[in-house]
């Protein structure tokens, strides 16, 4: 079994190039799984679709899972039973007829337009971690990239004088991505106070920096993050995912089309990219106000 997904872990990042934290979550599905079979003396590649159904329900029932996490199980399984019939280990493929549960399409929290205004504003001060977290925020904000992108940036990533970024998204997939003058401003600062840091030790090559000079955590840039927005005071607590989608929120109210949003995000369908379509009750209103023939 542990052979199995170990061949299964590789086929993911290798062949189909799906993105370290795809890989790592299908992984454990699957090994998870793949546990079940054998605490039950069940060969996976014989299991019948009553079998994977009994431990999804399994999931839902004693572990109290919710649909989105049976949704990303299903589709784990789903992609390994590709893999062994791909391998030739398996002739069926029990989840061939699986449907997955109907997710619900949330609206996504995004800081209003105040709040985003003095978290920028506020003053980061000298020390090295605010002006780091000070200068990641400008960056998510301006940009929409996600944090794994923000962390994988290199200084050869930015280009200053044409203000992009060169980012690399899921599954290794580059795309430049604009950012605006302010967003750079403060990333010279940073720049400027990790050279003050550092001088000419040698580092990491990536753009943000632990103390150790070694690549930054997602964990250290949460807390950093965090901190920042409970110093600046805003209603919302902060966290890096939340600028991504402000920005996209802030750019659909603004009168951005949807399918520049879409290239900017790096959402390879514009489904997913419509959840940003949202509009609050005042815009109805106004909208109502002004089209409405009968004034």
């Amino acid at each position: 079994m542990r052979a199995l997904a170990a061949d299964f872990s590789r086929h993911l990042g290798m062949e189909r190039g799906l993105a370290k934290n795809t890989c790592l979550a299908y992984s454990g599905d699957v090994g998870a799984f793949l546990a079940y079979c054998e605490a039950r003396k069940t060969d996976p590649a014989l299991a019948e679709a009553v079998f994977v159904e009994a431990y999804l329900w399994s999931l839902k029932k004693e572990k109290g899972l919710g649909p989105a996490s049976i949704f990303r199980k299903t589709e784990a399984l789903r992609a390994f039973y590709r893999y062994l019939r791909l391998e030739g280990k398996s002739q069926k493929d029990p989840t061939a007829n699986f449907r997955a549960p109907r997710l619900p399409r949330k609206v996504p929290r995004y800081m209003a337009l105040s709040d985003m205004a003095k978290l920028l504003a506020y003053p980061a001060g000298d020390a090295f971690a605010k002006v780091r977290a000070s200068a990641a925020v400008e960056l998510l904000y301006a940009s929409g990239i996600r944090v794994s992108e923000l962390l994988g940036l290199r200084l050869e990533s930015v280009n200053f004088q044409q203000g992009w970024l060169r980012v690399f998204g899921k599954g290794s997939k580059e795309r430049m991505v604009p950012v605006n003058a302010a967003a750079l401003s403060r990333l010279k600062e940073y720049l400027a106070s990790r050279q003050r840091k550092f001088g000419g030790r040698a580092v990491a090559d990536e753009l943000f920096l632990n103390r150790s000079g070694k690549k930054l955590s997602r964990v250290q840039m949460w807390k950093d993050i965090v901190a920042f927005g409970g110093e600046a005071g805003v209603e919302i607590k902060p966290h890096p995912h939340l600028f991504r989608h402000t920005f996209a929120s802030h750019l659909v109210q603004g009168g951005a089309d949807l399918r520049s949003v879409q290239e900017m995000l790096g959402h390879a369908s514009l489904n997913t990219t419509q959840i940003y379509a949202h509009v609050d009750k005042g815009g109805i209103k106004r909208a109502h106000d002004k089209y409405h023939p009968d004034k």
